[in-house]
């Protein structure tokens, strides 16, 4: 049997209870905002939305050995996917988005008459990606924080008044400018030798395991972070 200080004897139940019960809300608080990631960037269902068209295309250009017929199919899809999601009243942003992609790819392939264009649009955007989230970290804007505070209800609270959450965000931005940078470097010198396959079968594998990736490491991170001060509490303390 332990003894606590002072001399009396500690009973287990003693020992079981935890050694700061104010902590766990704070835990809870953070668990809670860390838990948003996935839901800022479309979740499972808007990586499937991202990744699909692509794999439609270079399999419709194996079949068919013509651009066209690959670029419709995935395009179609693309706006097949906002009619679904308008249909069951959902949010059509990442759907949207993933249609503009496409559709320019579609295009410039088309156009071009070269299969590996439909992917050029999607790979300049990544380095763009990339280029953004790095800039947003030197600049004390980390992107990650812009994209996750409105979720979590603390807006810009983060970077004035939580300087724990500012380095959490800041660190995960340069996190995501690691994984995703990934991407374009192996698939950039791919694009130049016109190996379409390739190219192609990459590009959907690098689709989603990096994203999830880059999601666990900000997950992570932000479960260690302080919790999020509500901006509407801020608001509430200076009235």
């Amino acid at each position: 049997m332990t003894n606590l200080p002072g001399g009396e004897p500690a009973t287990q139940l003693d020992l079981a209870k935890p050694a700061d019960p104010a902590a766990e809300p704070e835990r809870d608080a953070s668990k809670e905002a860390a838990d948003t990631v996935l839901q800022a960037f479309g979740g499972v269902r808007g990586m499937v939305d991202m990744t699909l068209p692509g794999l439609v295309f270079i399999i419709t250009f194996n079949i068919t050995h013509e651009v066209a017929p690959a670029a419709w199919a995935a395009l179609g899809l693309s706006l097949l996917f906002v009619v679904v999601r308008l249909f069951r009243r959902e949010t059509v942003q990442h759907a949207f988005s993933g249609v503009f992609g496409v559709a320019l790819g579609a295009w410039i392939s088309m156009k071009t008459g070269k299969a590996e264009n439909f992917y050029l649009p999607g790979l300049l955007w990544n380095v763009g990606y990339c280029i953004a989230l790095a800039v947003s970290a030197l600049v004390r804007w980390p992107m990650i924080g812009v994209m996750l505070g409105p979720i979590t209800g603390e807006m810009f609270t983060w970077r004035t008044k939580n300087p724990g959450r500012l380095a959490a965000y800041t660190r995960a931005t340069w996190a995501w400018v690691v994984i995703m940078g990934i991407k374009p470097l192996i698939l950039f010198p791919l694009y130049f030798t016109h190996n379409v396959n390739l190219l192609g079968w990459l590009k959907v594998a690098l689709g989603i395991p990096p994203l999830l990736l880059a999601m666990y490491v900000t997950w992570q991170i932000l479960l260690k972070a302080p919790p999020p001060i509500k901006a509407e509490v801020e608001e509430e303390r200076q009235d």
